[in-house]
Formats: C-alpha cells, sequence, structure tokens
C-alpha cells in the first residue's frame, strides 16, 4: 500500500511494503503502487521488504520499475525479518538499502525442484502410460529420474535465470 493519499501539502514519502511469496499478484501490486508514487510525484519512496523471495520473472519486473522510477523518485529499501533471493533481487533497484543486524538476509538464487515418486509407485502398482509430442514434456515427471540431457536442460535454464 502507499501511504499517504489525502492531500498533500507539504512533501511526504511513499511507502511501499513487500511481504511474502513474490509472486503475480505481488508483482501487479507494487507495479501499481510505483505508478501512483509517479503520478502523484512523489520526491521519495520506502520500499519495505520482508520477503523469502519468489519467481524470477516477478521479481524481475519490480526491480526494472524501480530502476526506471530511480531516475525521478529517491528510493531506499529497508529490510525486515526477511529478505531473500527475489526479495534482494527488487531491493537492489533501490539507491540505498537498510537492514538490521537481525535481518536474514539471503543470496539471490534460483532453485527448481521435483519429486520422484518412482520407487514408491512401484511398491503400491501404480505406474503411468505417457503419449507426448515432444522428448522433453514431461521432464519433471514425478514417477521416474531424470534423464542426462533433462538435466542439462534444467541446469542451463537455471544458470540462465541466475545470470539475469
Amino acid at each position: 500500500m502507499i501511504w499517504p493519499f489525502k492531500p498533500r501539502f507539504q512533501k511526504q514519502i511513499a511507502r511501499i511494503e513487500i511481504t511474502g511469496a513474490i509472486g503475480s499478484a505481488t508483482r501487479k501490486r507494487v507495479l501499481d503502487a510505483l505508478k501512483t508514487v509517479e503520478e502523484k510525484r512523489f520526491p521519495a519512496l520506502l520500499l519495505r521488504i520482508d520477503s523469502p523471495g519468489g519467481t524470477v520473472g516477478d521479481s524481475q519486473e519490480i526491480y526494472s520499475a524501480l530502476k526506471r522510477l530511480r531516475e525521478k523518485v529517491k528510493i531506499v529499501a529497508s529490510f525486515g525479518n526477511i529478505s531473500a533471493s527475489g526479495g534482494v533481487y527488487i531491493g537492489m533497484g533501490a539507491e540505498n538499502v537498510m537492514a538490521n543486524p537481525g535481518t536474514i538476509t539471503g543470496s539471490i538464487g534460483v532453485i527448481l525442484r521435483g519429486n520422484n515418486l518412482e520407487r514408491l509407485l512401484e511398491k503400491i502398482g501404480v505406474s503411468f502410460k505417457v503419449v507426448k509430442s515432444g522428448p522433453y514434456k514431461d521432464i519433471l515427471a514425478f514417477d521416474r529420474e531424470l534423464t542426462e540431457p533433462e538435466q542439462h536442460i534444467l541446469q542451463e535454464l537455471i544458470d540462465t535465470s541466475y545470470q539475469q
């Protein structure tokens, strides 16, 4: 939220809070709030971040919007209890970042997790028949191990996302 929305007679600072996992709902809310900060010509923005991270694309969009807004508005990020991964990424869009000594601050990283339930499914007698249009359409299927080519594809995907 941006506070305050009251008519301003003096210069005031906008505040946006980013809490919890970062996803499409967070991105939409924050981008709308940043647009309001720009339209209402706030001189500065305090960005309060208390997030373990989230999706790469949503974090990138918020970061990019902050970098653009930074040309017009002074932006300071403040990390709360936790700021990791996408939370740190977004914070880098600010001119300055502050954190408490007790703030848990993690690295920017990318993770992709899949489960292999193959042995469990065998024990209970469940099997699957798969018909697919390409060799990698079921790349994270939970009923089998990843093949070496699949492992390579996913590692490249993670590495590319991380390099961005």
